[in-house]
């Protein structure tokens, strides 16, 4: 089907973010918590990605995976969080069919891509821990680049199926939308179309990319307990699984929220809920992945130390 020809179809040209406007009483207090949500986030994962950048110490597959996690927090961030900043500001808070289609495509571009770079991140933990003499062997610039580039694909392919099939859909009734921005579950519910086979493909790629990521998560910290284990030293034991704690944790929130939200197969969890859910994964995880990479590391805060020195000298 063609563009022009989907796009006709359509009789609703504009949508209604409700967002927390169901909550008066919370309006100010919820603009000032995501306001300072999406300053940190700013202020965090650019500086994550100039410490990484500069500082040579971190040049290592590690950190150049960090880089570009920074990278896609940052762009899932400023989807999502200006749009839904205005909404406390202005009782209607409309988008247009098109910002509508945009905010969802870069969407779904930047939550797959993060489960997929996660994923690749632990398996850099796994090779560091399980392999570490042949560590910058395996885990070399070409094949960091090429992963990489297989996580932004991935996120790529998955976002442009999800879009075609979510905006395939004909809007012809209400146009008012009970989230803070145009996801899945919201979107199916508005459509007057059957959705039956939407829904169907949606939850197989859901299911598939989670599982797989998830899956490449499982097994490689099943590898790393197994081998942090057998090291005989408590001090050793500690230090292994001290550079997979941040990640860990990471993981934990992330996977945890999104298999939660999306692998429901008709899922009858009120929409309420799910934007407090949508909440964590969309706007916290990523103003929490620079505090948690650089206050449970070293190296990071040394290297963040080393350019604020220069800084001043600068001056």
């Amino acid at each position: 089907m063609s563009v022009r020809k989907l796009w006709n179809q359509t009789t609703v040209t504009e949508f209604i973010l409700v967002g927390f406007m169901d909550h008066p009483e919370l309006q100010i207090p919820l603009f000032i918590f995501f306001l300072l949500i999406y300053l940190i986030t700013l202020v965090g994962n650019i500086g994550i990605i100039t410490v990484t950048k500069i500082d040579a110490r971190l040049h290592t597959p590690m950190y150049f995976f960090l880089r570009n996690l920074s990278i896609i927090d940052l762009g899932l961030s400023t989807t999502i969080a200006p749009k839904l900043l205005t909404t406390f500001m202005i009782e209607h808070s409309t988008i247009s069919f098109t910002g509508c289609t945009t905010q969802f495509f870069f969407f779904v571009i930047f939550v797959t891509t993060e489960g997929c770079l996660l994923a690749v991140m632990a398996y850099d933990r796994f090779t560091a821990i399980c392999n570490p003499l042949l560590y910058f062997v395996v885990m070399s610039k070409k094949l960091c680049f090429l992963l990489a580039i297989a996580a932004y694909t991935c996120g790529f392919a998955s976002s442009t199926v999800h879009t075609i099939v979510i905006f395939n859909l004909n809007f012809c009734s209400s146009n008012t939308i009970n989230h803070f921005f145009c996801d899945v579950p919201p979107m199916l519910q508005l459509s007057c179309s059957d959705t039956h086979i939407t829904r169907i493909v949606h939850f197989v790629i859901s299911t598939a990319i989670a599982l797989t990521t998830f899956l490449t998560v499982l097994i490689s910290y099943i590898a790393i307990v197994i081998a942090i284990l057998k090291i005989s030293s408590a001090q050793g034991r500690y230090k292994a699984f001290s550079t997979c704690a941040s990640h860990l944790t990471t993981v934990t929130i992330f996977f945890g929220t999104i298999i939660f939200m999306y692998i429901r197969p008709g899922s009858n969890i009120l929409l309420d809920k799910d934007k407090i859910i949508s909440v964590f994964y969309t706007l916290v995880i990523s103003s929490l992945n620079p505090l948690i990479y650089s206050l449970r590391n070293k190296e990071v805060k040394n290297a963040f130390s080393r350019m604020l020195d220069k800084m001043i000298l600068l001056k």
